[in-house]
Formats: C-alpha cells, structure tokens, sequence
C-alpha cells in the first residue's frame, strides 16, 4: 500500500465532497444527463465520492476496481438494451472512470472513453468540478448518440437522473 495514497484518502474531509458538489451543482447535473438522454438510447448515471476507507486501500482496490463495484450496486447494468454507462469520480485522487455496459462498451474503442476522463481529470486538477461533471456527461452522451442511437418511440428512461453522492 502506497503511504501518499493512505494518507490522501484518510485525510479527505466528507464536507470537501459536499463544497464540491452542492445541490445546486448535482441537480446541474441531473438536468444534463437528463437531456443527454433525450439524444441517444443509452442511460447515464454520475456517482462522486470522496475517498475509500481503511479497508479497501489495505486490500489496493484501485478506483478502476471501485468504479466496477459502484457499477454493480447502482444496478447501471440492469438496463434493456444493456446501454448503461456510469461516470464515476474519486475525489481524493482526482480520478474519473467510465464503466460501460456490455451492449455499448463492445461498440466503442477504450481510448475514447479514457479521453473522456482525462478531460475530466484535467478540469477536476483546476478545481472546476462542475465542469468536469458536465464535460463527462457530454462526452459520453456524444459517444452514446454514436453508438446508441435513439429508437424512434422507444426512449425509456431506466435508471435515475439524479447523481450519487456515496459515504457522506
């Protein structure tokens, strides 16, 4: 386990997350991803948290890993064309991951959604997290419309809007 790593993460204040992400700036969000889906036939859903605990970073769950396991609990796989795709951020490493379905990740290369990231990421170091929120979720509602495109008369909407904040 990485020393800098530990201490990041242990010091890593809840309140930072909620200065982050106010209200304002998760329903901003919603709004987006909410008409991001009007234009495409996948769902999107936006979780941020703040740090892992103890136990996680003693096992070297890496935020790829977490991003799989928050995928799983959302239930962003439980979709009928299995479309979904979840844009997760930990906070205390300023890093972005995008974890798509089965139905849409085998249509769209990997360096376009690590683009995506890292154009977060970038935005994120600034402290513009509002930004980055709203860059990620243009992203990859544009590689959605690419690959996703929506049904005539069939736009559903299958998982919530509103974005995740975990372990406050």
């Amino acid at each position: 386990m990485q020393f800098q790593r530990l201490i990041r993460h242990l010091r890593f204040a809840p309140w930072r997350v909620r200065r982050a992400f106010p209200h304002a700036t998760l329903q901003t969000i919603a709004t987006a991803i909410h008409a991001a889906e009007q234009q495409h036939g996948g769902e999107i859903r936006f979780a941020v948290e703040g740090a892992l605990d103890l136990p996680e970073l003693w096992r070297g769950l890496t935020a790829r890993e977490r991003a799989i396991e928050v995928f799983s609990h959302l239930h962003v796989w439980d979709t009928e064309r299995n479309d979904g795709v979840l844009i997760y951020l930990l906070l205390a490493e300023r890093d972005v991951e995008i974890v798509a379905d089965r139905g849409i990740h085998q249509q769209v290369d990997a360096k376009a959604w690590e683009q995506v990231c890292r154009s977060m990421e970038a935005l994120l170091r600034e402290g513009r997290f509002e930004a980055a929120a709203l860059n990620g979720v243009a992203g990859v509602s544009a590689l959605l419309a690419r690959h996703a495109p929506l049904q005539a008369a069939e736009k559903r909407n299958e998982l919530p809007d509103w974005p995740v904040v975990l372990r406050l």
